[in-house]
């Protein structure tokens, strides 16, 4: 097995939501393991000084997942800073909340645009480099909602069950070009986005606790690795046991 101290390096890689939580996380994983790291989102200042603390490791850009000419800005930036991207985090994601008849239209329709579209959209922008170099490692972000119905989450859920089955449809075409693509669904994680859930909420859990972004960020650096080079298409619960069932 390679050590894990630049493990990564020589990588180029693009993080999206980078700014915080599980992409802040993410990000500097990839650092300390080597990679020099895009790091997109839309809360740009956050973003920046992530992006400034990490030195001539990291770029921040300005990165709408929901958006092609984003993307090609951001493959773009990589190129002209680190060069050709061999690494994909898709990690940007919004959630709402509400029962399926109390959800809007339009609700429900920017969470699959933010959450789904976005990895489609991040995945063909990456494409090309990585089929060029015939290597090149992505992994999607999805969900314990991706695995099991999760009341109240119609929208959340359905995006993250089209980032599994995505992400398994990516591996198969793109495999051939060298292209490994995998998905991680996180259980609860200590971010903004779990806000308010205590260690006593995951009382239920195999493990009863919350999860941190540093154990999200060790799943992706291992995926996005060499010691990873015949997995691919796989879904990795990093959950607490969350969908294993409940602990009386």
């Amino acid at each position: 097995m390679t050590s894990i101290e630049g493990r990564l390096e020589g990588k180029v890689a693009i993080v999206t939501g980078g700014a915080r939580g599980m992409g802040e996380a993410d990000t500097r994983r990839l650092v300390a393991e080597g990679a020099r790291v895009v790091v997109g989102d839309v809360l740009d200042e956050p973003g920046a000084a992530v992006a400034a603390e990490l030195g001539d490791h990291a770029v921040y850009t300005h990165l709408d997942v929901t958006d092609e000419a984003s993307w090609a800005a951001a493959v773009d930036l990589a190129h002209e800073r680190f060069g050709p991207v061999d690494v994909l985090v898709n990690n940007a994601g919004i959630l709402a909340q509400g029962r399926i008849d109390e959800t809007e239209p339009d609700t429900f329709r920017r969470v699959l645009d933010v959450n789904l579209t976005g990895v489609y959209l991040g995945i063909r922008a990456v494409t090309a480099d990585m089929a060029a170099a015939g290597h090149g490692a992505i992994v999607n972000i999805s969900s314990a909602a991706g695995l099991v119905g999760m009341q109240g989450l119609s929208a959340y859920s359905a995006s993250k069950w089209g980032v599994r089955g995505l992400t398994k449809c990516a591996a198969l075409d793109l495999g051939h070009l060298g292209i490994r693509v995998n998905s991680i669904h996180p259980g609860a994680i200590r971010t903004p986005m779990a806000a308010g859930v205590t260690d006593e909420a995951m009382a239920h859990q195999a493990l009863p606790r919350v999860g941190e972004p540093s154990e999200i960020a060790a799943a992706v650096a291992f995926l996005v690795s060499d010691d990873a080079s015949d997995v691919t298409g796989a879904e990795l619960a990093v959950d607490g046991g969350m969908v294993l069932g409940v602990v009386a």
